[in-house]
């Protein structure tokens, strides 16, 4: 079977390889250069399945308006940049912030997330990949007992999914950072996750696409999807600037840009792009480095070791589909670092990059069938793409083999939502 993969990041390049592994003749098209060019660029490095949670969550509308007050914020709104698609996602969010919903999205964003993890450990297995990857776990640090008990809620979720999980005093945590030590009277508490790991995304993808070209996958760069064609209940179609490209199934792996390509074709999906800001700086002393990752819960920052660099990526910015840089949103993840880990880089040499990425409003991704006979989708994993991207791969491979998936299906397809 002949299958067009619309997307060239981690999600198109995973299916990509499972899909080939299985036998189909794949083409991966994108408009970069590089596979792996745009979100998979340069996000946190954090393979997190014990830190996979949805925004909307109780009390997140409240916290929301106090952190729009704040310079130093995980979130900002563009006002600009509002419109009405902007206004219906944030209504969709915030109707998922409850108690029952946040449990459910929870668990299911979990589910695919832990599912992911072992996926990623059996490709190591059977292929040589190396992408600056760490086996430490991530540790959530504390600053306040609010954030504390906060905490609490998560922590029974983690011990209903039956995911290993430590809760550290500050002084436990310098068991696993050491580097810690020069800044833990600022920590009150932590939360070890032992079983996360790290690695550089943009390297693992450019590897694995070069695997997949030795099972005969093709590579299309450099090309401009500008619409999907369709007639009667199939694809029949994707129109590119080259012409176009044909196949026997589709699958949309476009990230933030799915929704309106979608749209075209009469499927609605809530997938909604919130910017992210990373910085990429050298490490100048790695006795003051971390040795895995750190997160930190005030400013919802991730700081993360990647060989000799350190990753610190963080901020929500809701602005449509505006790229552009900013620099004033710089100070809130230069100052998470500065704060936690003074001495370990240079953050004079620091690459200041944002990424767009493609959320839902339940935080669950997208993922499997549509009403389109021989049209499949992979997207919506918002802030945990590299994290869920191989288990939302094979599950997605399954399903368009006609096989049964190893993890439950349920409520991860675009059904979950209403025809």
């Amino acid at each position: 079977m002949k299958v067009l993969i619309l997307g060239s990041g981690v999600i198109g390049v995973t299916s990509a390889w499972y899909l080939a592994k299985s036998g189909h003749d794949v083409t991966v098209i994108d408009r970069q250069s590089t596979v792996a060019n745009e979100t998979s660029f340069a996000n946190a490095g954090q393979i997190s399945p014990g830190y996979s949670a949805p925004w909307a969550a109780p009390g997140i509308p409240i916290k929301a308006m106090k952190w729009l007050m704040q310079e130093l914020a995980p979130l900002k709104i563009s006002i600009k940049d509002l419109d009405t698609e902007t206004m219906l996602w944030m209504t969709k969010l915030v109707a998922n912030c409850n108690t029952k919903d946040y449990h459910r999205n929870k668990s299911r964003m979990m589910r695919v997330a832990e599912y992911s993890r072992d996926c990623l450990r059996a490709i190591r297995e059977e292929i040589n990949i190396n992408y600056d990857h760490r086996t430490q776990g991530t540790m959530q640090v504390f600053r306040t007992r609010t954030q504390v008990e906060s905490a609490k809620k998560d922590i029974q979720v983690l011990t209903e999914c039956g995911v290993e999980h430590k809760v550290l005093s500050a002084e436990d945590c310098l068991d696993y950072e050491p580097a810690l030590k020069h800044t833990i009277h600022k920590i009150v508490g932590g939360l070890h996750l032992p079983n996360d790991e790290t690695g550089d995304c943009h390297q693992f993808v450019t590897e694995l696409a070069k695997d997949c070209e030795r099972m005969g996958v093709k590579f299309v760069m450099n090309t401009s999807i500008e619409k999907l064609n369709k007639q009667g209940n199939e694809i029949t179609g994707v129109a590119t600037d080259k012409g176009e490209f044909k196949a026997d199934t589709y699958l949309m792996a476009l990230g933030s840009y799915s929704t309106h390509m979608l749209a075209n074709v009469g499927i609605k999906v809530p997938v909604y792009p919130v910017k992210g800001y990373s910085l990429t700086l050298p490490i100048e002393d790695y006795s003051a480095a971390p040795e895995s990752t750190v997160m930190d819960e005030t400013y919802k920052v991730a700081i993360t070791r990647l060989g000799d660099r350190i990753r610190v990526g963080g901020t929500a910015e809701i602005a449509a589909y505006n790229t552009t840089l900013l620099e004033k949103r710089r100070k809130n993840i230069e100052y998470s670092i500065a704060e936690l880990f003074p001495h370990a880089g240079d953050l004079g040499k620091a690459e200041f990059w944002s990424g767009l990425r493609p959320m839902t409003p339940d935080g669950t991704p997208i993922l499997g069938k549509t009403n389109i006979d021989n049209l499949f989708l992979n997207t919506g994993h918002g802030t945990l793409g590299w994290t869920m991207s191989l288990g939302s791969a094979k599950f997605v491979s399954d399903v368009m083999n006609d096989q049964t998936p190893d993890i439950d299906s349920e409520g991860l397809s675009i059904d979950r939502y209403g025809r």
